[in-house]
């Protein structure tokens, strides 16, 4: 059966690829330290989970509307208007399966044919794909270490042209860990507002934050009109099977991006939703008791990682990922996670998993226990040693 075209130009998620490899070798025997997936080790918090069980006994199995429930899109405007200090209605609030569907209902919704969308890279690999499926123009932006992994605001001026439509922003970022600081989203905001473009910004990792203040540029002056927000449970709730996510955006892209989910997945799972009320609704504790343990693994895992001979890492301010720079290893990234899984029984993932500009990187998640975090060290460090040291030319 002959695919459609546009099926050549849909990307993938190579974090999964190489959970597959792991599991292969987990299955011949070996212990395998999982340093490549992007979730929380976390289980969801029990109150959560009782939710979601008395939702199913009573009920809770049926359709709901295509945007979400009154009661979560009600829940996730208030939230959304206490941290982002904005002001949004639950008309504003569509609930979708997961955080993906909100890249791919609002490129499609907002983006034609031939466009062009500006997009982190290194960066969420689901971006780009999305862009190249709808058959828009991908346009990358490079996040620089010497910037701690945050725009230089000339080169996203220079890559502005009659043709861009989007800019895409993701703080904190994955796979960084970089947190966009108020002034450089107050002078992209600036840019975006004279360009007239759309903002589509990832802020599914704004709770897994270790210092300063989270800032979303919904909150600056004339960008809640021209913002799509994406966030979710994934991340902040250890909810990543349940795909629970949702976009909050100008109330006529809202009506738009529903008819999508009208169209493809109808609507969310109900008990889904109900769960996800509770999660917002009840004491944060759960949440600041994961967010203290990965800043101490953030902090195991860096300092490790500068320890061993040709890393270099920064600290990351957000999320659960470190990004060392590896190139002094004499190694291509790709080489390197591969060596690291066949030598060291550890997985992680190139920075090129993630884009060009990704090369002479790794992601390591530190979404694991201090105990394997330690073991992974000892491993990467014996085996970063045995290669045969080789210039790095520039």
């Amino acid at each position: 059966m002959k695919l459609a075209s546009r099926m050549s130009r849909l990307g993938t998620e190579t974090a999964f690829e190489v959970l597959s490899r792991a599991k292969s070798l987990e299955k011949l025997g070996r212990n395998i330290i999982h340093l490549e997936i992007g979730e929380p080790d976390f289980d969801t918090p029990q109150h959560i989970i009782d939710e979601a069980v008395h939702a199913l006994n009573h009920h809770g199995t049926h359709y709901t509307p295509s945007a979400g429930i009154p009661e979560l899109r009600a829940a996730i405007a208030h939230y959304i208007n206490r941290t982002r200090e904005v002001d949004v209605s639950p008309d504003n609030v569509v609930v979708v399966p997961g955080g993906k569907p909100i890249i791919f209902f609002a490129i499609q919704a907002l983006v034609n044919q031939g466009e062009e969308v500006i997009y982190p890279n290194p960066g969420f690999p689901i971006y780009e794909s999305m862009i190249n499926f709808i058959g828009a123009r991908a346009v990358p932006i490079p996040l620089k270490m010497e910037r701690e992994f945050a725009f230089d605001l000339n080169d996203l001026e220079r890559l502005i042209t009659p043709k861009t439509r989007m800019l895409i922003l993701n703080s904190p970022a994955n796979p960084t860990g970089g947190v966009m600081n108020r002034a450089d989203l107050e002078q992209i905001a600036q840019l975006v507002i004279s360009h007239d473009l759309i903002v589509l910004s990832d802020e599914i990792y704004s709770r897994i934050l270790y210092e300063g203040e989270f800032c979303s540029i919904a909150s600056l002056p004339g960008m809640l009109e021209r913002t799509i927000i994406l966030d979710g449970f994934s991340k902040t709730y250890a909810m990543t099977g349940w795909r629970l996510g949702y976009g909050v955006m100008p109330v006529d892209v809202a009506q738009a991006i529903s008819r999508l989910v009208t169209n493809s997945v109808s609507c969310t799972g109900t008990a889904t939703q109900i769960a996800g009320v509770k999660a917002l609704t009840a004491p944060q504790d759960d949440v600041d008791v994961m967010v203290a343990k990965f800043k101490e693994r953030r902090d195991l895992i860096v300092n490790g990682l500068n320890q061993i001979p040709g890393f270099q890492c920064l600290m990351p301010k957000g999320a659960f990922y470190a990004f060392p720079h590896i190139a002094a290893t004499g190694m291509k990234a790709k080489d390197l996670a591969d060596y690291l899984l066949a030598d060291a029984s550890v997985a992680t993932l190139a920075g090129t998993a993630f884009g060009h500009y990704g090369e002479g990187f790794l992601r390591l998640s530190y979404a694991n226990s201090r105990e394997n975090i330690n073991k992974a060290l000892d491993r990467i460090d014996v085996a970063v040693r045995k290669i045969e040291r080789k210039p790095v030319h520039a």
